[in-house]
């Protein structure tokens, strides 16, 4: 199969790099990239364990071609620490105690972090909707939405 051009950036690193169209955004992050913290679970676009944040909007990289990411911003969980400092984001979850098997752990911050962006200061309720797609199998969710609260208040 004909190989194309993918030109994007990826936590503000802009790439040019060959990809079979075929490929999600998810293998090109995991095996070209080597930025692993984007989780696969389902594969199916069911559990939100791959969310990345394209344009600073959610999206499953697992169910997202490759190449509908040309010319587009992704963000990975890689990308939300800046100058070896933790997002708020991620402090929160360390300290609310959210991260238990971690599986779950990066599309999960990056949903709340699209929610923060979007909405400074949500609800519990708000956030319990806004995370609803993303799947966790440990924690029941309460240290979760704690630990996003936690961050709308820092």
């Amino acid at each position: 199969m004909k190989k194309e051009i993918l030109n994007f950036k990826v936590n503000g690193t802009p790439y040019e790099i060959e990809v079979e169209p075929q490929m999600t955004l998810n293998e090109v992050l995991r095996e070209q990239l080597n930025l692993t913290g984007t989780k696969i679970s389902c594969a199916e676009g069911e559990c939100g364990a791959c969310t990345v944040l394209v344009d600073g909007k959610p999206e499953l990289s697992c169910s997202m071609l490759a190449l509908a990411a040309r010319d587009k911003d992704i963000t990975t969980i890689e990308g939300l620490a800046k100058d070896g400092e933790l997002h708020k984001i991620q402090k929160g979850f360390i300290e609310k105690g959210a991260i238990q098997c971690g599986f779950c752990s990066p599309g999960m911050m990056l949903m709340i972090k699209a929610l923060l962006d979007e909405n400074p200061n949500p609800t519990k309720e708000e956030i319990t909707a806004y995370i609803a797609g993303n799947l966790c199998r440990c924690t029941g969710y309460v240290k979760i939405i704690d630990a996003a609260k936690a961050a709308a208040e820092a």
